[in-house]
């Protein structure tokens, strides 16, 4: 049987720190978000992979403006109308729903927004995909009956794939490598019934394919997670960013995924810089801070803290448009309040 190659793209949130009329001028990451989007589907519209399936949180909130959705979904359509087939999971920031749905309204473009499961001729093969919205109550204990309202077991297909928005077992998160184990919107690793050749991916921001249980014991399908397409907090500071190549071969047993890839896009780096301001008046303070900024990656992203007591008089340099004055115009700042910071006067 013939290889079907899918890409997975989850988590681009696009709309983050993009205002459709910004009142200020400064270098916002929402182009940063669109940028690695585009990069992502590349393969796509190159006519490298079968079948493209988005694995939730398109975008980064439920209420958004008709241009944002349009927008978003533009790459999406030319995908579809290069003949390549697109799957979207609505995920926990669009509240399971895609907002003005008629803007991505195309024959190739199949949104998951209720259970059920799409019969897909891709190439020379069959292939099914079940899946759902993101589920907020109680998933864990309702994910068997939500699998089975898709009726995945009726669709005959040479390769099976699960698509979801949702957290399962042992997916980990965070500098320190949080582990989640248990919960109502945990989904037990051994309720993934053995049918699908794997489980497709979005919610956990990391980067990351699951093959165990929290027992050792193997899946019944690998779950992969390609991440997000950008780093969305200073927690994922030091992941990779990107998505995922998958080649699947069909069987009579729902497939199986004889090989992956995870592609890494570029991104800005992250960094936390922390000024002490004791004893600095107003100009010492720009000063300091001036400095401290040139020596940092010009094309960073960075959180500024000012620890310390900070005088009267100094506490306008912190002010958003002061720091911006002597920002380098390439660096995206925000200011964070440091632990044990006080101000006199």
């Amino acid at each position: 049987m013939r290889r079907v190659r899918v890409l997975l793209v989850a988590d681009t949130h696009l709309g983050f720190d993009l205002p459709l009329r910004p009142r200020v001028e400064r270098r916002r990451r929402g182009p940063d978000f669109f940028t690695n989007f585009e990069c992502a589907l590349a393969p796509a519209l190159a006519g490298e992979v079968d079948l493209v399936v988005h694995g939730g949180d398109l975008l980064y909130r439920s209420k958004v403006r008709r241009e944002l959705v349009y927008r978003a979904f533009e790459p999406l359509i030319r995908v579809a109308a290069a003949g390549v087939p697109v799957v979207v999971v609505p995920g926990n920031h669009e509240r399971s729903a895609i907002p003005y749905p008629l803007l991505a309204a195309h024959p190739g473009i199949d949104i998951l927004d209720r259970p059920r499961t799409l019969l897909l001729s891709v190439g020379a093969e069959r292939v099914a995909i079940a899946g759902f919205p993101f589920q907020r109550d109680n998933v864990r204990d309702r994910f068997r009956r939500l699998l089975d309202d898709t009726g995945w077991r009726d669709a005959p297909a040479a390769v099976r794939l699960l698509c979801l928005h949702q957290t399962v077992e042992g997916a980990r998160v965070g500098p320190v490598g949080y582990t989640f184990r248990s919960g109502a919107d945990v989904i037990r690793a051994r309720d993934i019934p053995a049918g699908f050749a794997a489980v497709l991916a979005g919610h956990i921001h990391r980067h990351q394919v699951l093959t165990t249980d929290l027992e050792g014991r193997s899946h019944a399908a690998p779950v992969l997670y390609p991440g997000s397409v950008e780093r969305t907090s200073a927690a994922e500071r030091n992941e990779a960013k990107g998505y995922l190549r998958l080649d699947l071969r069909g069987n009579e047993n729902g497939g199986t995924l004889e090989r992956w890839r995870f592609e890494e896009l570029p991104t800005r780096p992250m960094i936390d810089l922390e000024i002490r301001a004791d004893g600095l008046g107003p100009e010492r303070l720009a000063t300091r801070i001036r400095q401290a900024l040139r020596k940092v990656d010009p094309d960073a992203v960075v959180r500024l803290a000012v620890s310390g007591r900070v005088e009267s008089t100094a506490a306008e340099v912190l002010r958003a448009e002061s720091l911006r004055a002597i920002s380098p115009k390439t660096i995206t700042l925000s200011l964070r309040r440091a632990r044990g910071t006080s101000r006199s006067g």
